[in-house]
């Protein structure tokens, strides 16, 4: 243990531990393929609900649609906010949203 008197000579001396657990190395992936480029492509908005993330998703399709002109989106706003759609009641009406686009932008912005 270090004592105040080795502190102030500039002597004492700290080991810093990482949090994260020695693990093995798993290759990192998305769940689906991503798409090679946006254009023709439907994105879906998905909002949690939180204050921020109609904003932040909106700043989002202004920039999609200025870069990628032909690009067309559809929004979801989550049924209940910081539980997964597919455990709320709106289940059946996420499960056609999600099959009827390319790729999804999740907001969880608050």
């Amino acid at each position: 243990m270090n004592t105040g008197a080795q502190a102030s000579r500039g002597t004492a001396s700290y080991e810093v531990l990482s949090p994260w657990a020695d693990v093995d190395p798993v290759p990192l992936r998305g769940i689906t393929p991503r798409p090679k480029d946006l254009a023709g492509k439907k994105i879906g908005l998905f909002s949690n609900g939180k204050r921020a993330a109609a904003l932040t998703l909106t700043a989002v399709e202004t920039r999609l649609k200025e870069q990628v002109p032909s690009v067309e989106t559809s929004w979801y706003t989550s049924t209940k906010i910081n539980t997964p759609e597919i455990l709320t009641e709106g289940k059946a009406r996420f499960e056609v949203w999600v099959r009827g686009v390319d790729a999804v932008v999740l907001s969880v912005a608050d």
